[in-house]
């Protein structure tokens, strides 16, 4: 009797520290997550950071030429048999729209990418060909030459194996480039998304932004490099 209750007592003791333990490394994890971005924010002159409902910061900035730079994180488990992915997204936002179509291409897609912009576009678009699949996709206004100048570009970004998706809108640009891959162990013992990092790297963040202004360049309006039958 005595060494059953010592045997329960035991029992509930060490579940009561193992579940301590669990809230303090499952805060402790919080608190990193919320300063991912600290150091990217040294980026702009005029940065602000918010959390979103999964604790991963959102970091909004100005451009030197006043465009708007949105810079989000984003944790995907939704594929089985892979481990968790950190997605950086940035979104660059015109001061105005412009006159161009909406085209996008996303890197070894399965279905469940919903944070992509891609898999809501209406018409089918052929991708360049390079060493990983491509889905290319727009809204259908695009010309021969402004779809076959961006699928030259793509070709370009995408024989980087990080770029996970690049869309040029009328309203602005987006590039999503893998930030980190998730712990292993974190992943195939507790089913969680750890990644071991404490900060985004500046110099990521500044890539994925000087990506982000290609794809706004390339279709300017005032381009005057269209030929004259195909500018008619």
């Amino acid at each position: 009797m005595i060494t059953t209750l010592a045997f329960s007592a035991f029992v509930a003791v060490s579940c009561g520290w193992i579940g301590v333990r669990a809230v303090r490394e499952h805060r402790a994890v919080l608190a990193e997550r919320m300063g991912l971005l600290d150091d990217a924010a040294k980026l702009f002159d005029n940065a602000r950071i918010t959390f979103g409902r999964d604790h991963f910061p959102v970091l909004v900035g100005r451009l030197d030429d006043g465009r708007r730079a949105k810079v989000e994180l984003i944790a995907d488990t939704m594929v089985t048999r892979r481990l968790p992915q950190l997605w950086l997204r940035v979104t660059l936002s015109e001061g105005k729209e412009c006159a161009r179509p909406t085209i996008g291409a996303l890197a070894r897609p399965t279905g469940a990418e919903y944070y992509s912009l891609v898999h809501d576009m209406p018409e089918w678009m052929t991708p360049p060909q390079t060493e990983t699949s491509l889905l290319m996709r727009g809204d259908g206004s695009a010309t021969a030459w402004q779809a076959e100048r961006v699928s030259a570009l793509f070709r370009s970004m995408f024989a980087d194996p990080q770029v996970k998706e690049a869309v040029i809108t009328p309203r602005g640009t987006r590039v999503i480039r893998q930030a980190a891959q998730g712990d292993p162990g974190a992943h195939k013992v507790l089913r969680q998304a750890r990644f071991p990092l404490t900060a985004i790297p500046p110099e990521l963040v500044s890539l994925a932004i000087a990506e982000a202004e290609t794809l706004s360049a390339l279709l300017a309006e005032d381009d005057d490099t269209i030929p004259a039958y195909e500018a008619a």
